[in-house]
């Protein structure tokens, strides 16, 4: 019996968030090793269709760097990175695009169908969705690495109200051909175009932390106001400084809250969405009520 009203409870608290994202839009970077371990991967697939059939509005932007390296070593091509981009000069871009676009975006509509979603495969290409030119940072070359200029979100909002679930790869058109396109920021510029109400960016580690190596001094939720002393005291450095930034953008461009979660932990989507405590780090404007 006691299990029973458990699961009552569980029930009656993810009331009030499913009401208040009822209808709304959520924007979820999935990516990290949510993407490799098939426990993790089906508990994600399973919270992004309950969301969807309890009337969340789910955008799925994926990338896929593992399957990606896996690719270009069973054709003998070596991965090379520049400031942790991936270089991407033209035979990879053929590969990259070939990996994204086609077996793993394909995998995950098939997945998300089978748990009984419905859901639809996009690249940035489709639709004119993401449109881009060659990233120059810092005088560093990283070939058909590109940087988004323009979202067009027709094509997504045409399959959300048909009732789909947009599986987005993140490969975007450029003047001169396709472009390979960090997913993070992918993600943050969609979710700024769709004016969503979330934007979610699955990662390998517990959120923003004070101490690296010491989870108990994760930040559960920052203004992005805060965020330059943060930076300034070396608390966000690394790897966790692009994620930042994409949160920061989508937040000051309309966005109400960006997320980052640990994609390590089962069903973290659901935590953060349909609970009382939430999960990881939560960055936001104006003060979330």
């Amino acid at each position: 019996m006691s299990s029973h009203i458990e699961r009552a409870k569980i029930l009656v608290e993810a009331l009030p968030y499913i009401q208040k994202y009822y209808n709304k839009t959520v924007v979820i970077k999935y990516g990290g090793n949510a993407m490799i371990n098939e426990e993790l991967k089906q508990a994600v697939i399973n919270d992004i269709v309950l969301l969807s059939l309890v009337g969340v509005k789910v955008v799925v932007v994926h990338g896929g760097g593992p399957e990606i390296t896996a690719m270009f070593e069973r054709v003998g091509k070596e991965s090379k990175f520049v400031n942790g981009l991936r270089y991407t000069d033209d035979d990879s871009m053929d590969l990259v695009q070939m990996v994204l676009a086609g077996k793993l975006n394909k995998e995950i509509v098939s997945i998300i169908n089978k748990a009984g979603g419905r859901a639809i495969g996009l690249c940035g290409i489709d639709g004119g969705l993401f449109k881009a030119e060659k990233l120059t940072e810092d005088g560093f070359d990283y070939g058909r690495v590109g940087e988004i200029t323009e979202v067009d979100t027709s094509v997504v909002n045409d399959a959300l109200s048909c009732g789909f679930i947009p599986v987005i790869s993140t490969v975007a058109q450029g003047e001169d051909g396709s472009y390979n396109i960090n997913a993070d920021t992918a993600a943050a510029k969609l979710a700024s175009a769709l004016k969503a109400e979330k934007v979610m960016l699955l990662t390998d580690i517990a959120g923003l932390m004070m101490d690296p190596n010491d989870p108990a001094t994760l930040i559960r939720d920052i203004n992005v106001s805060e965020i330059p002393r943060l930076q300034r005291d070396g608390v966000i450095s690394g790897g966790m400084i692009p994620k930042i930034d994409c949160c920061v953008e989508a937040v000051r461009q309309g966005v109400k809250q960006a997320n980052i979660l640990d994609g390590r932990v089962p069903h973290s989507i659901l935590m953060e969405m349909l609970s009382d405590e939430g999960i990881g780090t939560m960055i936001y404007g104006e003060r979330c009520v």
